[in-house]
């Protein structure tokens, strides 16, 4: 008798958001370095217009899963590390108000609402599985954890345009405060416990996106780089030059989803470079800038040529 396999549909994964996150963040940067040294080639609405093409493509083909496959999304609620990749969605809708911010407010303002929202009720849901759960254990923590609750951190950089200055420092606070909180366990599992699987190893670079992201919504609702803002952007400095120390290992690991985990710290990291030679006008960040982005565009090249020959391949939405 054969065997019935799970349809793509059935097991396409809610990571694939992760992709709009890198997307997102790649067009941000690209749009930065358009206006800082006021490039003639433009590149960002370009990038825009894909990103949110890609965004409508995957939000359309994960509604189809919940609506054929309710069990499916289910479970993936239910997992310990897919729970997390949820908010990718609410994190994706608040990057697109940024990125469209400087060609229509309004529909900016309108993805910054429903994303903004969203990803609260994604917060509390989450914080509340984690509270009440039956299941979870420590060798199930790792830096994507930081998605549900640290990603709340976004909330300021368009929010300050959109709304009242208190309700960005009320996200922001949520996030600033489980950053800490989730970097302590997250350490703590990661230097007493068993190493992280090979398929999640690349979310290690999430690690660089809060204080990054951190930084940036900083500057928005206080306007300087002052003491702590330093200390945020050295912080994710430090952790860059960690993780860069490990590049051999990274590029052994098998292509997974999970290689846009990649993509989106790398952005923030470089969007935040850019935002320190604004303010503080030094070569050192401007080249450094340069050098982020030149990075984060080969690592968005071969993102998406990985992540063609996979789909070509059918080796991505197969049962786990």
């Amino acid at each position: 008798m054969t065997e019935i396999q799970p349809s793509r549909l059935q097991n396409f994964p809610i990571s694939w958001f992760a992709v709009v996150m890198g997307m997102t963040g790649f067009t941000i940067a690209w749009h930065r370095a358009e206006v800082l040294f006021a490039l003639p080639l433009k590149t960002s609405p370009l990038l825009l217009g894909l990103t949110i093409i890609i965004f409508l493509v995957l939000a359309g083909f994960y509604l189809a899963k919940t609506v054929k496959y309710p069990d499916s999304v289910k479970a993936e609620f239910g997992h310990p590390v897919k729970l997390n990749f949820f908010p990718t969605i609410s994190i994706g809708l608040m990057l697109l108000s940024i990125a469209v911010l400087p060609y229509s407010d309004k529909v900016s303002l309108v993805c910054w609402v429903v994303g903004a929202l969203l990803h609260l009720a994604f917060t509390l849901y989450v914080l509340s599985v984690w509270l009440h759960h039956t299941h979870f254990e420590i060798a199930h923590i790792n830096p994507a954890w930081f998605i549900p609750i640290v990603g709340n951190i976004v909330v300021p950089i368009a929010g300050v345009q959109h709304a009242s200055p208190e309700i960005s420092w009320f996200f922001y606070s949520i996030g600033l405060v489980f950053w800490v909180v989730l970097l302590t366990i997250i350490f703590y599992r990661m230097f007493f416990h068993n190493p992280l699987p090979a398929k999640l190893l690349p979310t290690l670079f999430i690690l660089i996106a809060p204080p990054a992201v951190g930084f940036i919504s900083w500057l928005q609702l206080t306007g300087e780089v002052d003491a702590f803002a330093r200390i945020l952007y050295y912080s994710a400095i430090f952790l860059t030059l960690m993780l860069m120390t490990q590049v051999r290992r990274f590029l052994r690991l098998e292509f997974f989803l999970s290689w846009w985990a990649y993509s989106f710290p790398m952005a923030a990291i470089t969007i935040a470079t850019f935002a320190m030679y604004h303010q503080l006008e030094l070569a050192f960040f401007k080249g450094l800038g340069v050098v982020l982005l030149a990075l984060l565009t080969g690592l968005i090249v071969v993102l998406a040529g990985k992540t063609a020959q996979a789909v070509r391949r059918r080796a991505v939405c197969i049962e786990d």
